[in-house]
């Protein structure tokens, strides 16, 4: 009977000895969800951007170099490529205060900035191009005592670097904050007690903490702020070699039935915007494992 017993028990007990076999993943059919995500990435990102390549090939090499360099199309992606990036560096500096501010501080009315921070994320880009036209024009409510000073915002480059900063801001605000919430204090205390000053705590102690989240924050919204459309074309005036954004010189190639020339465009815009992103993750990736070491 005991030995019955034994074998009964050495044999409900095998599988548990060999965990080899066994998966020993916490999440299970990653095989499928794996499958799945393969799929739906190339249908929503691959298969689009192979067919902007396999437009652009269409093109003879000297055909696409005449597209993408003519006068116009770089005058464009001077000022979309140089307004995105003042548009990030602005940003990065006032969304790091404000995110400050917001997590630091208690004061009336803290709940409504917060939700303000998210307005450009819900607001329709449109409608914030005609609100910032109707603002900084020359009849507008600040732009009418500009002008008479000689300050011209709106039709002008300065109107789309104002038009970018406010649909940037939120994802430096949003991806610093948390994070800045997360900061152990006792770490300033510390520093505090060792004698630092505040500006030595900030510089030694919480910004290197934070800088990660900074060059994600400044990514976003420079990537953000290069394929920006609604807001931008009320208030550049799209004046060609001045204030003309690349997406509405690819809009004006479609417009045309140039569909070949507004691909070679696009994928210029798509290379730059990817070696750039690259460079910044690499950045952060280095800034990680430098903190981590």
């Amino acid at each position: 009977m005991s030995g019955t017993t034994s074998s009964a028990l050495s044999s409900a007990t095998a599988p548990l000895s060999r965990p080899g076999r066994r998966n020993n993943r916490v999440l299970p059919g990653f095989n499928l969800t794996l499958g799945y995500s393969l799929l739906y990435l190339c249908l929503i990102v691959l298969i689009p951007l192979s067919a902007l390549v396999f437009k652009t090939f269409t093109l003879t090499w000297d055909q696409f170099w005449v597209a993408v360099t003519a006068p116009r199309v770089m005058a464009s992606y001077r000022l979309t490529f140089g307004a995105s990036l003042i548009a990030a560096l602005v940003n990065l500096v006032f969304g790091l205060l404000l995110a400050w501010v917001l997590v630091r501080y208690k004061f009336p009315g803290k709940k409504i900035i917060d939700a303000l921070v998210d307005l450009p994320f819900a607001l329709p880009t449109a409608v914030a191009g005609i609100s910032l036209t109707a603002l900084l024009a020359g009849n507008g409510w600040v732009g009418q005592y500009l002008e008479p000073h000689g300050i011209k915002l709106a039709f002008t480059p300065a109107g789309v670097v104002i038009a970018l900063i406010f649909v940037g801001l939120p994802f430096v605000v949003r991806t610093v904050q948390p994070v800045l919430e997360d900061t152990e204090k006792e770490l300033e205390e510390a520093a505090t007690s060792l004698g630092a000053t505040r500006l030595q705590t900030f510089t030694r102690v919480i910004f290197p903490s934070i800088l990660p989240a900074l060059l994600t924050g400044f990514a976003m919204a420079f990537a953000r702020a290069i394929g920006e459309y609604g807001s931008v074309i009320f208030i550049a005036g799209n004046m060609p070699m001045i204030s003309e954004i690349t997406p509405l010189i690819i809009i004006g190639k479609l417009e045309q039935y140039d569909y070949a020339g507004a691909t070679a465009v696009a994928l210029v815009m798509l290379a730059i915007s990817f070696l750039l992103l690259l460079v910044i993750n690499g950045l952060q990736g280095w800034q990680r494992r430098r903190s981590e070491s």
